[in-house]
Formats: C-alpha cells, structure tokens, sequence
C-alpha cells in the first residue's frame, strides 16, 4: 500500500498492490497494520456494499452523531468520487477534491470524519463500492447538502444525473454555513 497525496488536509488516497495474471488477479484490500502505517488508524466498525446503476448521482452525505469516516474503494465499474471539507475552522472549508474509483485501478479513498461524500457512476456499467466506517449508522444523526450547489461548484462529469427525490431536497451550503453541525471540533 502508498499513500497519494491529496490537496485538502485529512483527505487520504491508497494505492493498492494489485496482483494479477491470465486467471484474474489480487488485493489486499485492508490491513490494519498497514493502514496505520499511511495514517488511517481508525476503528472501523460496519461495512456496508452499494450498487448503483448507471449515471446515479449520490451524495453529498455526512454523518456527525456519531462522526462518521469511510474507507471507500470500488470492486465493479468506475465512480467519481467526491469529498467536501465541511470543517468550519479549516482553511480548506468548502473545497473539494474527486478522484476515479474504479474495480481495476486499486484505489481507495479515505474520507474521514467532517467532510461531505457523494458519487457518480461512470460508464453504461453499474458500480459496486465497498466502503468501512468508523462509526455506526444513525439516521438521526446524519445530513447532506445538495451536489450541485453553486457555493461549491464541484464539476461532475455527468450531464444529467439521476438524483433520488432525498437529495434533491438536501439543503443548500449557505444554509449548512449558518449551522453546522457540532461534529466540526474534530482534530485534523
């Protein structure tokens, strides 16, 4: 495993020692040991499996009670994914950074606790992520803002995405501004 430098501060990107031959190929796709070593030594505590069709947009969702980091990584098809840095006291608030996940190349994104996450998929094939987490699920304590908000004017390659009802109604950054969540205390 080598660590990719990403331009926002805590955002983390794994390069995977992908072994293959004619029959198919390896990963190890987690190490404790050697995750530690690139500096996510976080617990992780569920793992969940998404699958989503062709040009599904998904996000931008947070998780603050209790804070929520994700491993991300793709086993089938290609996203682009996206972090936002949420973090009201960093000097990167409000900017982003994307990067392609795909079944092949051996990535994995590491997206940890006080940023906003979502995806596209790429491709006329549907994505399969993989993703750990750091803290359990819980819908009361979870919130999104909308993907295509001006305020972060993230370039998603899609042109028409498909957009569930939920997030279309996500509020907007200005209003995230306002009032955010306690969570954004979190060392970084």
């Amino acid at each position: 495993m080598q660590l990719i430098p990403c331009p926002i501060d805590g955002l983390k990107l794994v390069q995977l020692a992908v072994h293959g031959d004619t029959r198919g190929f390896f990963v190890e796709r987690y190490h404790k040991d050697k995750l530690a070593a690139l500096g996510i030594g976080e617990e992780f505590v569920q793992d969940n499996h998404s699958r989503s069709a062709p040009g599904i947009l998904r996000g931008l969702h947070y998780q603050h009670t209790p804070p929520q980091g994700k491993l991300v990584g793709v086993i089938r098809g290609r996203v682009w994914d996206v972090a936002v840095d949420l973090r009201p006291s960093s000097p990167t608030y409000g900017q982003h950074h994307g990067v392609e996940l795909t079944g092949e190349n051996g990535l994995l994104f590491w997206i940890p606790p006080g940023f906003g996450h979502g995806f596209c998929v790429l491709g006329d094939e549907s994505a399969d992520m993989l993703y750990k987490v750091s803290g359990l699920y819980n819908a009361a304590g979870e919130g999104g803002i909308r993907y295509d908000d001006p305020d972060l004017n993230i370039p998603w390659p899609l042109e028409n995405p498909l957009i569930s009802e939920r997030d279309q109604n996500l509020m907007r950054f200005e209003e995230y501004r306002k009032n955010p969540p306690v969570w954004y205390s979190i060392a970084y």
